[in-house]
């Protein structure tokens, strides 16, 4: 396992939607690339229903300013206009706290309501239900906006929208250092270079390796990949690896 001092982070995906398969969930491997690359480990992925008990166990779990695992808890889904959007209710509850409709949020969503020529509103409205003691992550795209409380981000589960709270959210928050990956390409079964890929495991401990067997029209093949935080130890390994291939 690489060995690391980054922040680490969960997303929290909400919806029956997902669960049901009726919707692609994309919004994870967007994030785990983004956090990825701002020096975040994304340690955890999970998928709840749209149910109001099992969102509130899932932040207490995953939020660590409510004594939960990791340092970042991401959510997508469920702060939109209808009835079964309940996500900002749940985590008011993992809080401690309670929702109303902040005035802050109401002029964003009037303003935009005011340049399309239609109304606020009551479905428009609940939008603009934010747990008190929260603050507000911007949404360019749609003006609805997202909310941090804890340490827990709270965004929109439309794709499009959802990239623009995290364009937004990421440089405000810490970040760490930029994981560092190599890959090698080998003509080999996974199980041909298993051995090599253990021993080298062995003498870098620090770092992460691991292998991700491919077909394609020219047969098998595997990719091996080092990660880790110190290029300079990265390059290392990948040396020795390739030297133990022959390669």
């Amino acid at each position: 396992m690489m060995q690391s001092d980054n922040p680490t982070a969960a997303i929290l995906v909400i919806g029956d939607e997902i669960l049901s398969g009726r919707t692609r969930e994309g919004n994870a491997h967007h994030l785990a690339q983004v956090l990825t690359a701002s020096g975040i480990n994304l340690c955890e992925i999970r998928v709840v229903r749209d149910e109001q008990d099992d969102i509130v166990e899932a932040i207490r779990a995953l939020d660590s300013s409510l004594g939960g695992k990791y340092d970042l808890l991401f959510t997508s889904g469920g702060i939109g206009p209808t009835h079964d959007d309940i996500t900002a209710d749940a985590v008011a509850v993992a809080h401690g706290t309670t929702v109303v409709v902040n005035d802050v949020a109401r002029a964003i969503l009037q303003a935009r309501c005011d340049r399309m020529g239609t109304e606020l509103t009551p479905g428009r409205l609940r939008m603009a239900r934010i747990p008190i003691g929260a603050s507000l992550i911007e949404n360019a795209v749609s003006g609805a906006p997202g909310f941090s409380i804890g340490n827990t981000h709270v965004m929109a589960g439309v794709p499009e929208v959802f990239r623009a709270m995290v364009a937004w959210l990421l440089p405000r928050l810490q970040a760490g250092r930029p994981v560092q990956s190599r890959s090698i390409e080998v003509r080999r079964g996974e199980s041909e270079v298993a051995e090599d890929l253990k021993q080298l495991a062995a003498e870098f401990p620090d770092l992460s390796l691991g292998s991700y067997p491919f077909h394609d029209e020219t047969g098998w093949g595997t990719n091996l990949v080092v990660r880790g935080l110190d290029e300079a130890r990265v390059d290392e390994a990948v040396a020795a690896l390739k030297q133990r291939l022959d390669l």
